[in-house]
Order: structure tokens, then C-alpha cells, then sequence
């Protein structure tokens, strides 16, 4: 293995590559924090790596996330393991994502093409909401 990767470095790219920090693509009234974990977004094993920010609004804290994938199908394929994590997971046909609860916590995931987004910590009024402002954002 070492001397292929010698031989043919390009095969440690994906060993090396850290997600983009997707900041600007999320709202910045309210953001307290960002954060950019290489893999496991969102303590998921079936996830890649990608940006997440927190929010405070009033007492109440929430978090909104973003990953782009390599093609729309990739983000198809995670949000069906979305829908079998999430406890409850309904269907919001206005998006084609799912809402629903996991760790104790309210869950909105949705995809736009090659994009995974949503938020955590919403109820799910609040939750389209701001999904629509994400959505909006993302190219």
C-alpha cells in the first residue's frame, strides 16, 4: 500500500480531504459558533464531514447544518439512512426531507441536488422556516 501511495500520491487525496467550510452559506444573524468536523457530521457514522453552525436566539440554541456531496444520488442514498435514524421520521413533502427526533432532539434533513442540509433543535414550523432560507442559499 505505501509503495502504491508513493508511486501514485493522488491516492491519498480522499485520506486527506477536508470538507469546505460552507459558512457563508448559512445565516449569520444569530450564529454563535462554526464548526467544520472532517467526518461523522453530527455524530453519524453514515455521514461525511461538513459545516455546522449554532444558533441562540432568545434562551433557545439551535444548529444548522450543510455537507455537499459528490452528486445528487450520494445525497439521495444518506437521506434514506436520515430516515431510518431518526425516530418518527415524517416525511415534509413540501421538501422531500424528513423531520423527526433523534437523541431527544427535534431533526429537520432535507437535500437540494448534491447538498445535505438542516437543522437540529427546531420544531418543525420553525424548522421549514429556516430550511427555505437555507435552501434559498445553496447553488
Amino acid at each position: 500500500m505505501l509503495r502504491l501511495c508513493l508511486l501514485f500520491p493522488f491516492l491519498l487525496l480522499p485520506l486527506l480531504a477536508q470538507p469546505a467550510d460552507e459558512s457563508r452559506r448559512l445565516p449569520a444573524t444569530n450564529r454563535t459558533k462554526v464548526e467544520v468536523p472532517p467526518k461523522a457530521l453530527l455524530g453519524k457514522a453514515f455521514m461525511p464531514g461538513g459545516t455546522v453552525a449554532t444558533y441562540k436566539r432568545g434562551a433557545r440554541e439551535y444548529r444548522v447544518f450543510v455537507t455537499k456531496l459528490k452528486d445528487p444520488t450520494t445525497a439521495a442514498i444518506l437521506l434514506l439512512d436520515w430516515k431510518k435514524a431518526l425516530q418518527g421520521a415524517k416525511l415534509v413533502p413540501s421538501f422531500g426531507g424528513y423531520f423527526g427526533m433523534d437523541g431527544g432532539q427535534p431533526v429537520f434533513v432535507f437535500t437540494k441536488g448534491a447538498w445535505m442540509a438542516g437543522t437540529v433543535g427546531l420544531a418543525e414550523k420553525e424548522a421549514d422556516a429556516e430550511g427555505r432560507v437555507l435552501a434559498a442559499r445553496l447553488n
